[in-house]
Parts: structure tokens; sequence; C-alpha cells
């Protein structure tokens, strides 16, 4: 009655007989509401009574289950989630007169998980339509990000890219060893802003962009890549050179 766990049991006909006080602390049911009640029909959400009865089942014929999520309604109708072991009960003769379940509270995991699992989509759908290249490598420089901006002006689709090494593949040659390194140090810590950064599209023609080299850290701080933000100064840059090209020319025409 006393465990810092909620433990349940039921007969051999899915019927309550066991309910301790961490089950009632977390359920709002007391044991008093739930003696004799059929557990899977009153108890457990619509969409998991199939899978939580065959596992139920399975461990009345003696096949034991471990770390299995078990979903309850409480007394105010809101869902409990539990991972929960479920074992067989016998008798002194070995008969199996129900099962007994021992489980472990995981709802505020649950949704710290499904509100981690919101923000990486929604941070997924930031990137993938935000009017700005964006890309990523792992820390071999291998492509694990490719957005929808990175792939309209190289032409490079995601799938064309992912997995593939960014600098040896689509940075023209002149530019691979400054690349390389401004990469190598966002992958050290060292961060970078409005590098020049130029990459092969599709066609083969060059493309311009001027770059923020972020390093990008798993949840315990280790580096696993970067991530570049990027703006397409392609036009920009043509037109600076045209400017000096007409300048040198009136230059020229002057002397």
């Amino acid at each position: 009655d006393t465990a810092n766990a909620p433990i349940f049991g039921i007969d051999a006909k899915g019927r309550v007989n066991e309910w301790n006080n961490k089950a009632a602390e977390i359920t709002g049911f007391a044991r008093s509401d739930v003696i004799g009640q059929n557990l899977v029909e009153v108890y457990i959400t619509e969409e998991y009574r199939v899978s939580v009865k065959e596992v139920l089942d399975d461990a009345l014929k003696g096949k034991e289950a471990s770390n299995f999520e078990f979903p309850l309604f409480t007394k105010l109708q809101t869902r409990v989630d539990v991972l929960l072991n479920a074992t067989t009960r016998r008798d002194v003769s070995g008969n199996v007169v129900g099962v007994i379940g021992v489980g472990q509270d995981i709802t505020e995991r649950k949704r710290v998980e499904e509100e981690k699992s919101r923000v990486a989509k929604e941070l997924q759908t930031f990137i993938d339509t935000a009017n700005a290249p964006i890309f990523g490598i792992d820390a071999k420089g291998r492509v694990n990000e490719w957005n929808n901006k990175a792939a309209e002006i190289t032409g490079f689709a995601r799938s064309d890219v992912i997995g593939q090494n960014l600098v040896e593949v689509y940075i023209t040659e002149e530019y691979r060893v400054s690349v390389k390194e401004v990469l190598d140090d966002a992958l050290k810590g060292k961060e970078a802003s409005n590098f020049e950064f130029p990459l092969f599209t599709k066609l083969q023609t060059r493309v311009d962009v001027l770059l923020n080299a972020t390093t990008r850290r798993d949840v315990s701080g280790n580096v696993v890549g970067v991530i570049g933000v990027g703006q397409d100064i392609t036009e920009r840059k043509r037109v600076e050179e045209e400017k000096s090209r007409v300048a040198k020319e009136l230059q020229t025409f002057i002397d």
C-alpha cells in the first residue's frame, strides 16, 4: 500500500482486486471505488483497450510483460500514463489467479517529450520554409539539413544532398580550403559570420551565399555539427562586379 509506485492487481476475470495508495493518488480513485470493477473496460482509454487487454490476457496465460504503456482515466476524466510491468499471480498450487502490475507514472515525462517533439517540428518547419538558404552538416562534414530555399537556389533537392560531403561535392574548388577551415572552426565552437560561401548548382553554375555558421550541440553540450544560415548574394555580386567593370572602363577612357 505504501510503495512509491502505482500497483494494481486483477483476478482471472480482469476485475480489480489490488489498488495501492499511489494508484489512488495518481488517478483520484480510492481503493473502494475500483475493487471489483473491470480494469480495462472502466479505466483504460478507449484507443488502448484492445492492446492492454492483450497484454493482461497474456499475463493470465503466464506470458509476462515489462515496460508497456498503460494509460488510465482519472476521476476527473484526464489521462495518466503509466509504464507497467505485468507479472502473473499464482496460488500455492501454481494455478494462475490473476496479474499484479507495478508501474511508473510517466505522464509528466510524456508531456515534456511531446512538447520537445512539438518544438522540434516547429523548428523544422521554420527551417524548411525560411526565406533564406539554411543547411546543416554533421561532425564529419556530411549534409544533414537542407531547406527549401537552399534547394531552390542550387537546384539540388534535399534527397540529392543528404549524406554528401558538403565541401568536397558542392563548394567551388578555389574556396574549398577556406570554407573547410571555417566549418572546422565552427565544429570546435569558433563560430563565423558573414563569410562568403560559393556553391555549385545542379547546372554547374555558381551561387554566392553570405553565411553565418553556428555550432550545433546536443543536450549534453557536445558539438554534433554546424548549422548555416545564409543570404543569396549572387545578384548583388554581379551588380558590384558590373559597377567595377564600368568604373575601370571609364577610368581607362579618361586616362
